[in-house]
């Protein structure tokens, strides 16, 4: 006889024990039956009723719930807890300024289905469950292709996708890309308006909460969204030396001659310029305003189908001939003259004789400070002088590293203005690079700028960077998967937010002043 487990068990066993022998004992005896010994034998014989009633009823429920099958109760044990994450990563629900609260937006893995969410990212809300629509494939024999192709051969000119005004990137073969080509695929027609559908009619660009943050204007968001989720009506070459291409998005007159002007373009480049889009969001958290807007984008159309960077195609800006693809002419010896004239500074008209141009003193202010967060070199320092270069380097490449010893006549490249607004900068061709060290960075980027932006500044001392920069990139679905979630997004970040520190102290340590840069 094994002892019960029970504590309910554990007390019937103990008094069925003392009472059973003892009522046996009392029957069986020849001792008179007193008065006690006949009310403890009715108490016990009542009991031993009662115990025998329930579990007969034990055993009646037992086999109702055998009949109906053991799911029953795996559903209940779930149903008690739904949504408990087996990562060990519970996170409290966040608080908004009303007082309701929002479940996380994070990604749980658990062991009853696949779930999708966004990141938990502040200032956006729980996102609601949209309906896809299937998008119709092309009909069977029909051709994939309208326009012409990209053959091998054309593999580094197509990477390069470069235009007048706009920076020519490192060639495909030299960095060791697989060459790209048009390939067919469902959704491409042949004889119609469209060149390729969208794989799908959800945007790429996410926005959960009522409005896009306050640094986005309603035109950033607009050409975002052409640029992310418009059907590429057609490819048409750029007149450069690389023979680039530029996708023609769907958005011009019907009829129309698919060329640039009626129908907006974006310049494709190749998928190691990534940081382009990263480039883009940065400057519109710092207030600068003077990058043009980048989206990435699978292209369907290009071999395997990578995420690459498309920037929108501005005609408005000043042509370029030159090889240094600038509307102006500049050496590093005559820049720093003008950084010493102060061209326009305060409203006022530079002397003829002073060599000023036409660009406003407070641009190569906000040039620096941006190129130096991304290390840029291929503005201000096309022959790599202020660090170490790498041999994939452009300068490396082009074996401008030995000029370094005449400093003063490096060009300068990429210095591009609009034609209506030769006042101010654009900044094109902003390939950033996150993995240089902080012994190597390029404080040749700096020399000669004795003012910065107080509201580039600003945002870099508020401790906000970080949250700006994800609520930012958020957006941008296909970048955001592309760089790892928000893990690899972190990590760059990172990168941007100690070379903040190491500008504010180099700000403070040499003196320059932090001047209001909003003329």
């Amino acid at each position: 006889m094994t002892c019960p487990d029970k504590p309910g068990q554990l007390i019937n066993w103990f008094i069925c024990s003392l009472c059973v022998p003892r009522v046996c004992k009392l029957w069986s005896s020849r001792r008179p039956r007193t008065r006690r010994n006949l009310l403890l034998g009715t108490a016990c014989a009542i009991y031993l009723g009662f115990l025998v009633s329930q579990v007969g009823r034990a055993s009646l429920q037992h086999g109702q719930v055998a009949e109906k099958g053991p799911h029953r109760s795996r559903d209940t044990a779930e149903a008690s807890f739904p949504e408990i994450p087996l990562d060990g990563t519970l996170a409290p629900p966040e608080s908004q300024g009303n007082g309701s609260t929002l479940q996380p937006n994070v990604v749980y893995i658990t062991l009853r289905s696949k779930r999708s969410k966004p990141a938990n990212i502040r200032g956006t809300v729980k996102p609601k469950r949209r309906k896809k629509h299937a998008v119709a494939s092309a009909a069977p024999g029909q051709e994939a292709l309208v326009g012409p192709s990209l053959q091998p051969q054309e593999a580094a000119r197509a990477a390069d996708a470069v235009a007048p005004g706009y920076a020519q990137g490192a060639n495909l073969a030299k960095m060791g890309e697989r060459p790209w080509r048009l390939v067919r695929g469902p959704g491409v027609r042949a004889g119609g308006p469209d060149f390729l559908q969208p794989s799908s009619r959800e945007s790429n660009i996410r926005i959960y909460s009522e409005s896009a943050p306050s640094w986005l204007s309603k035109d950033d968001i607009r050409r975002m969204r052409l640029l992310a989720d418009s059907t590429v009506a057609g490819l048409r070459p750029v007149s450069s030396k690389s023979g680039a291409r530029l996708l023609v998005l769907e958005g011009g007159a019907p009829g129309a001659v698919l060329r640039c002007g009626p129908s907006p373009c974006g310049l494709l480049k190749q998928p190691l310029d990534m940081s382009e889009v990263f480039a883009f969001h940065l400057d519109r958290i710092l207030g600068l305003n003077r990058t043009l807007p980048s989206v990435s984008r699978k292209a369907e159309f290009i071999q395997d189908g990578r995420p690459c960077p498309v920037i929108l195609w501005d005609a408005s800006l000043s042509p370029t001939s030159n090889d240094t693809h600038s509307s102006v002419k500049l050496t590093w010896g005559t820049y720093q003259q003008l950084l010493k004239q102060k061209c326009w500074q305060n409203g006022r008209v530079p002397k003829p004789e002073s060599g000023c141009t036409e660009i406003h003193h407070h641009e190569w202010s906000k040039m620096a400070l941006f190129d130096f967060l991304l290390q840029i070199y291929n503005r201000l320092d096309t022959n790599c002088c202020g660090f170490r270069p790498r041999k994939e380097d452009t300068c490396v490449q082009n074996g401008l590293r030995p000029k370094c010893d005449n400093q003063g006549s490096a060009a300068l490249a990429h210095i591009i203005q609009r034609k209506h607004d030769p006042r101010h900068l654009v900044f094109i061709d902003n390939k950033g690079f996150f993995d240089r060290s902080e012994d190597n960075l390029n404080f040749k980027l700096l020399e000669g700028i004795k003012e910065f932006p107080a509201s580039a500044v600003s945002v870099l001392k508020s401790q906000h960077l970080r949250q700006k920069l994800l609520q930012s990139l958020f957006l941008d679905k296909v970048y955001w998967e592309s760089q790892g979630g928000r893990q690899g997004i972190e990590k760059l970040i990172d990168v941007i937010e100690h070379r903040a520190k190491i500008l504010i102290t180099y700000i403070n340590a040499h003196g320059a002043k932090v001047l209001p840069m909003n003329e």
